[in-house]
């Protein structure tokens, strides 16, 4: 716990120690409670496919999750939308990320940016998700500036979104909902899986997945890959490597600890395609379009460099009397550096601008989560309680630098001469940051009348922060500590009926709050994000064949956004409101053994509600598009014809217009994009080829501001072989 200061330290041992000083006697004595309130037999669930929240999906169709809940809990109980996309459908589609895979997901914008090699870009609901709404396993995976985590998406076992305020499971997070990756474990199963794969860029990888059982208490498994080669910009290659070691201890029925662990290493230049002005990309310039491939960094100069790795465990341990304690931790350690020459507007009709920027950051974050959960009968109600503890430590120290403005060379868009001699960066920013959060939580989900469901949530937050400042070459002399103690509620209600046909209609409202860090004039920290949301729809699962059908209605208002300072250029105030209101709709089904198909629609009114400047005010924010629709099928042919072992598959994806400025004045155009697979398995073998933008659709994915628009994916073709053993 490198960098954890002895008050941080201290409340870290208040949350452990505390919950488990006060949780585990309360969990044991529970048996002991006023004999009004009767105790139900808990049938403890196997890890099989349909009973387990974080083991393997069946085909296309999760049947449970503990994202919307942190307790397993069926998918239609939960009072708000819920996507889980299994290993399954990640490996049908040919994804290698974890954001290509969201591509088919309601309410969901991935890749808002283009392809970008570090980064897993995510939007929900409107709402940014990279930065606050990503976690794993249920533990945060916080960033701030560029000290964010990046998370290989062939070591999980399943990427699941919870849409919409998420506050009172997991405190501040993103109020357009969380991405919650879920690792692969240790099955108790024998597991030899290599698999090597090659892009027609030339990019290749090679994956392992090996597990078995070490004796008769302990379970093992450790997955992997490596990759390197070209990528589809100029100039952009590297390596890249990822393993993460697991092992469960399992000494009887009723306990299990589970070790979980990773390293990952990139050494890479970064890709091209982004950062590019609106004319030239979405619409013509003089000199016609800028090419996609092209890359306009320094090759000699350009570096990216991520040295990462993370420790942590799950223990659950359940009594006699059917009430179980769990802990969750995770420690987490990443060195990222980087320098990257990226374009900035033109600096002549057939020039671009560029800044040279740099950056050296280290990040240290801890997170433990401890919960009580038990059921209890009080007249015909049955209660399912959870309460918890929660406690997240996260620091950065970083220092952000750029060659001094106007410096940089620009360099022609279709004539690009590289190894011209750069100014050296200065820094303009040198901080150690932490900031740690310690919130209290309790849940019941109440069932009642033969198909009633009531789920009723409560959390309150501390949040600490502290800004260290030091010395710049702009501010030789500085050496500051700027200090901030935030306290917020949220809640959560939601009401639904079960009907014996399948059909689960639901409503809920929901509060949420996110940590806002950054200083105004004044120097005074900011206040968090606050909001409510409010969300109705209908879950259906069939009973003739299996699927999980969702509509949601949502209406979600974002307060204490920051909007410019109207009286100071270089600082900003929180006096914002944006609301974000829609409809999704989402269906998965496994239709037969053979035929898998998905389907999504969003439309959604986002609309900038309050701003200092008042030309924006009842305007759509730009980058993401308020209409997206979807396709997927898979089919595999019978065995005992003459297809037998193939499969083909495929997917229309439809991203509807953006705009490139908040005051609607720039427009970025709508795509349609087919992607296609074509598969072939025998015995313990297996050949896959998909291609991605089937007819190389050349499109702007979105644009945020006139002078950083990026491309769209083009066509690629993504070949792989596996062998199991």
């Amino acid at each position: 716990m490198t960098g954890i200061s002895r008050r941080n330290f201290a409340t870290f041992l208040l949350s452990s120690t505390a919950a488990l000083a006060a949780l585990w006697p309360m969990a044991a004595s529970a048996q002991q409670a006023d004999s009004a309130i009767v105790l139900d037999q808990v049938v403890v669930e196997g890890q099989t496919q349909d009973g387990s929240a974080t083991g393997p999906v069946k085909g296309y169709v999760a049947k449970r999750t503990a994202t919307g809940s942190k307790t397993n809990t069926p998918i239609e109980e939960i009072p708000q939308s819920v996507s889980v996309i299994g290993r399954e459908e990640i490996d049908d589609q040919g994804a290698q990320k974890a954001d290509e895979a969201l591509r088919y997901t309601a309410g969901v914008f991935s890749q808002p940016f283009g392809p970008d090699s570090d980064t897993n870009w995510i939007f929900i609901r409107g709402f940014q998700a990279t930065a606050t709404g990503i976690y794993q396993d249920g533990l945060q995976q916080y960033s701030y500036a560029f000290g964010g985590v990046f998370v290989d998406s062939y070591n999980l076992e399943r990427i699941e979104v919870l849409k919409g305020a998420a506050s009172v499971l997991y405190g501040g997070s993103n109020p357009g909902g969380l991405i919650n990756y879920v690792s692969k474990r240790p099955t108790g199963e024998r597991l030899r899986t290599i698999e090597t794969g090659v892009n027609d860029a030339g990019n290749v990888y090679l994956g392992f997945d090996i597990g078995d059982k070490a004796s008769d208490v302990v379970d093992y498994r450790v997955s992997g890959r490596i990759a390197g080669g070209n990528t589809y910009s100029d100039f952009a290659d590297g390596f890249r490597g990822s393993v993460s070691p697991s092992l469960t201890w399992k000494p009887d029925e009723q306990t299990s600890f589970t070790l979980l662990s990773n390293f990952t290493y990139i050494d890479e230049i970064h890709n091209g395609g982004a950062f590019l002005p609106y004319i030239g990309t979405v619409v013509d310039a003089p000199f016609g379009r800028i090419p996609r491939d092209a890359n306009y960094t320094e090759p000699s100069l350009d570096s990216y460099l991520r040295k990462q790795a993370s420790i942590g465990y799950e223990f659950e341990h359940t009594f006699d009397n059917d009430w179980t304690v769990r802990q969750n931790a995770r420690y987490l350690h990443a060195d990222i550096s980087e320098v990257s020459l990226y374009p900035n507007g033109y600096a002549s009709p057939t020039e671009l601008a560029r800044i040279n920027f740099g950056h050296d950051t280290q990040v240290n974050s801890f997170l433990i989560d401890n919960q009580i959960q038990g059921k209890v009968q009080t007249g015909a109600i049955e209660h399912t309680i959870l309460a918890g503890i929660d406690y997240k430590y996260y620091n950065i120290d970083q220092v952000q630098s750029s060659a001094i403005f106007g410096t940089t060379t620009p360099i022609d868009v279709l004539d690009p001469i590289y190894g011209v001699p750069q100014t050296p960066r200065v820094s303009y920013l040198n901080q150690d940051l932490k900031q740690s959060q310690l919130g209290l939580y309790v849940q019941d989900q109440l069932r009642f009348a033969d198909g009633w469901l009531v789920t009723l949530n409560g959390r309150y937050d501390q949040v600490w922060t502290d800004a260290k400042n030091r010395p710049t070459f702009y501010a030789p002399t500085q050496n500051n500590t700027i200090s901030s103690d935030d306290g917020e509620w949220s809640g959560r209600a939601g009401l639904a009926y079960e009907f014996d046909n399948g059909i689960t209609p639901y409503a809920s409202i929901a509060t949420f709050f996110n940590p806002t860090i950054g200083t105004n004039a004044a120097g005074a920290l900011f206040q968090p994000e606050t909001g409510t949301q409010y969300e109705v729809g209908v879950k259906y699962v069939p009973t003739s064949f299996d699927g999980l059908f969702t509509v949601a209605l949502f209406d979600l208002t974002r307060q204490n956004v920051l909007t410019a300072d109207p009286n100071n250029i270089f600082a900003q105030v929180q006096t914002g409101e944006v609301r974000s209101r829609g409809i999704e709709l989402e269906g998965k089904a496994n239709v037969t053994d053979n035929l898998k198909v998905t389907a999504a629609f969003t439309a959604m009114d986002i609309q900038i509600r309050k701003d200092t400047n008042p030309a924006v005010i009842g305007k759509t924010p730009f980058i993401v598009p308020e209409q997206q629709a979807s396709l997927s099928l898979d089919y595999t042919f019978d065995q005992d014809t003459a297809l037998e072992g193939f499969s083909v598959g495929g997917g229309v994806r439809y991203v509807g217009s953006s705009w490139a400025d908040n005051e609607n004045t720039l427009k970025v155009p709508s795509a349609t994009v087919f992607d296609a697979k074509l598969g072939y398995k025998k015995d313990n073998w297996g050949v896959d080829l998909n291609v991605t933008n089937v007819f190389d659709k050349a499109y702007v994915a979105s644009c945020q501001t006139e002078l950083s628009c990026g491309y769209a994916e083009g066509r690629s073709f993504k070949l792989k072989a596996n062998v199991s053993w």
